[in-house]
């Protein structure tokens, strides 16, 4: 008897890898036989060519370049300069993911660079840009859904750079942009807790304002977080709670828009308006 032997199936396996194969080393081919744009050009050379696209808005291009000048100048002042350009044509180009990974690998790499004040700050302008624009979006989103850690992450890049170079030339900018920070997580708080108000969750409500309170002393939000949460406690049938929350507000904000009777100064004048 002779053994039991499986039946040869036909080479087509082989054949498809060998098909494959070959294809994978046309296409290999070809993209060696691609001319390389940059070939021939200095460091220098090919930095000037990428300022000039940048300044001309032409952010792909620019970044296709800076990334050929940081690899041929590795450690060189013109290869830290080039990552810097190129985190802000990542950012011009609408790639923060990418711009922030850049600037960050920069900031851990490059700790006494000269340019170290310009990369915090360009941190910070990264972040403050992509979502300090706080009152543009909260028709289009829940108000307990969103997500401020864009804002917190620029201002603790602003708070190093002011705290590390007091007289950088980016400095008096980055103080400025702290403010206007602070009041829009403080003017955030507030809005969340009226949110929570609104809906009847005034536990939920007192507490948002008043940790607008404790965080924010000085933003002009405040004002209202006063008022939201003498209003929950009142909900809440509180009166001690409630009067203490209003005995703050009168002395604080004598002329208040919230208290009854009082003539205020500023009525139907948010403080962004005066930003």
């Amino acid at each position: 008897m002779q053994p039991f032997r499986p039946a040869q199936r036909a080479s087509r396996p082989h054949a498809a890898a060998l098909l494959a194969a070959a294809a994978a080393l046309l296409l290999a081919a070809c993209a060696t036989d691609r001319p390389d744009e940059f070939a021939g050009r200095s460091a220098e050379k090919l930095y000037a060519e990428a300022r000039e696209e940048l300044n001309a808005g032409s952010y792909e291009r620019a970044i296709k370049a800076l990334e050929r000048v940081e690899g041929r100048g590795a450690g060189t002042l013109l290869a830290q300069q080039s990552q810097l350009d190129l985190a802000y044509a990542h950012w011009k180009a609408n790639d923060r993911a990418q711009a922030l990974a850049t600037v960050d690998r920069f900031i851990k790499y490059n700790p006494s660079s000269p340019a170290l004040d310009y990369a915090l700050y360009l941190r910070g302008v990264i972040n403050f840009n992509d979502n300090v624009g706080l009152f543009g979006s909260l028709s289009r989103q829940d108000l307990s859904e969103r997500d401020q850690r864009a804002s917190r992450d620029a201002w603790q890049a602003f708070k190093q750079l002011v705290d590390q170079f007091p007289a950088s030339r980016y400095a008096a900018d980055a103080r400025l942009r702290m403010d206007y920070i602070v009041n829009s997580l403080a003017a955030y708080e507030v809005h969340v807790a009226r949110y929570y108000y609104n809906r009847g969750a005034y536990v939920a409500a007192a507490n948002r304002a008043q940790q607008a309170v404790t965080d924010y002393q000085q933003s002009p939000a405040v004002e209202e977080a006063l008022h939201i949460m003498a209003q929950s406690y009142a909900k809440l049938s509180l009166p001690e709670l409630r009067e203490a929350a209003e005995r703050v507000l009168r002395t604080n904000y004598p002329e208040s828009r919230f208290i009854p009777g009082a003539r205020s100064q500023a009525e139907a004048r948010p403080w962004w308006r005066f930003w």
